[in-house]
């Protein structure tokens, strides 16, 4: 009964801090600057933890040249810069990965 209790508790706590925005979001407008601004949270989002997995390694920061996932978050950088198709930039840098991978 206990563990039934802590489950349904865990619940809870996972639950209502992510339904509660959505359920009241109609009542509440935003400012529109605060829209923008919440725009780039995804992009910031993803940069960091691109940046984080591609430079730190054991609690280090590697940024010397024989760090594969460096070159290969470079050069999908370029390919999706370029404007090349997501699944090509993808399968780039995973090229670029797994051969200086082998190399190195």
């Amino acid at each position: 009964m206990t563990l039934l209790l802590l489950i349904l508790a865990m619940m809870a706590v996972t639950f209502v801090p992510r339904y509660l925005p959505f359920a009241l979001a109609h009542r509440f407008q935003l400012p529109p600057l605060l829209q923008r601004t919440l725009g780039y949270v995804p992009v910031a989002v993803l940069t960091a933890i691109v940046v984080q997995t591609t430079l730190v390694r054991d609690q280090q920061i590697h940024t010397d040249w024989q760090n594969p996932t460096l070159w290969a978050a470079v050069v999908a950088g370029l390919m999706a810069w370029r404007g090349v198709s997501l699944l090509l930039t993808v399968c780039g840098g995973m090229l670029v990965y797994g051969v200086l991978r082998w190399l190195f």
